[in-house]
């Protein structure tokens, strides 16, 4: 009785996470507004500064004879959607590993994914340089699978077998490995100009036709991430836990790990090697809404994208004029992030 009694408590709990519904909500509806407003100022500084009044007139009632407009349209606009939907994409993707593997380091730069994609980015501007942006993309995912399996791989091999800490130093080893490799394929075929802004990160180069493409990509995945988010909950309490309820563990976990392929893969095709969004951004939503990833799913695109929309706006501001990697602005809060959470895991393990 004793133990039945237990089962049905487990089962109770696994169904009641603890949530924080008020908390999420004022970060869905309040992120939402700052995230909008951040974007109208994100598009209005820039090389030449522009009002936010002349934004607005830009958006909905655009001028092709003034200059500001065309900036605005032409330049800034498809920069600051890319930022928040890449933003939003890297941190669901985080959100859904570290739910999926229950490994608080699961980061889609800090796994390889982010890197695999843009080593497998190399070998296109070196060997296939007439590739259309579409087809880019599914090069992307194909070097962000080959260096998941890869990863995995390596931390399975040792000893005790693969840990949140071990995984992490598999996908660090990789990860400089790929970028070692990229820099030499750089070198040795004169792409370094091309194949720079992928590894530092940044969206300055960013257009309507690449917007209008992972639009696509990365809504389907985030809408799928949503959808998942039930399942993903119970996972995070345990594979064991999950399948006593009825859910098809092994199923979950595949359309999962395509989710997360999709939408890193997008995001680096994109604004290249960007690493901590995926690893601080669930994190800090799992601390304010709480476990359930009904709540973490769509509380961290919203916090993604709005991170990496001042992140951007933050480097163009550093060296007015010129541009900053944003890539290496997010590493100055993601070190120390990762540097805490390792030293915490060490100490459980």
């Amino acid at each position: 009785m004793a133990t039945h009694s237990n089962g049905e408590a487990t089962q109770a709990s696994a169904k009641k996470p603890r949530t924080r519904p008020l908390a999420a909500s004022v970060i869905l509806i309040g992120g939402l507004a700052l995230l909008a407003f951040s974007m109208a100022l994100s598009i209005s500084i820039g090389a030449k500064a522009i009002g936010l009044s002349a934004v607005w007139d830009a958006i909905w009632h655009f001028n092709r004879d003034l200059t500001d407009h065309q900036i605005i349209r032409s330049l800034r606009m498809p920069r600051t959607l890319a930022c928040a939907l890449t933003g939003a994409a890297f941190a669901v993707a985080g959100a859904v590993m570290q739910g999926m593997t229950r490994n608080p380091l699961a980061d889609p730069g800090l796994l390889g994914i982010n890197a695999g994609a843009g080593f497998m980015l190399a070998i296109c501007f070196a060997f296939i340089p007439h590739l259309l942006f579409g087809q880019l993309i599914w090069m992307s995912f194909a070097g962000a699978a080959g260096a998941t399996a890869l990863i995995y791989g390596l931390g399975s091999l040792s000893r005790g077998g693969l840990t949140p800490v071990r995984l992490a130093l598999a996908g660090s080893a990789v990860s400089a490995l790929l970028l070692a490799i990229s820099e030499g394929i750089a070198l040795k075929y004169r792409i370094g100009q091309s194949l720079d802004f992928w590894l530092f990160g940044g969206a300055a180069g960013v257009r309507w036709a690449q917007v209008d493409v992972i639009l696509w990509w990365i809504g389907g995945g985030l809408l799928a991430a949503m959808l998942l988010a039930r399942y993903i909950t119970l996972l995070s309490l345990g594979d064991e836990t999950a399948a006593g309820i009825g859910v098809r563990v092994g199923w979950i976990k595949l359309i999962g790990a395509v989710v997360v392929l999709i939408l890193a893969g997008a995001s680096v095709s994109v604004v290249g090697f960007v690493s901590f969004i995926g690893l601080m951004v669930p994190h800090i939503t799992r601390y304010l809404v709480g476990v359930s990833y009904r709540w973490i799913v769509p509380c961290s695109a919203i916090l993604g994208a709005l991170l990496f929309v001042l992140a951007d706006l933050g480097a163009r501001m550093v060296r007015p004029g010129s541009e900053t990697p944003v890539g290496a602005l997010i590493a100055i809060l993601g070190v120390p992030f990762l540097l805490y959470l390792a030293r915490r895991e060490g100490r459980e393990l």
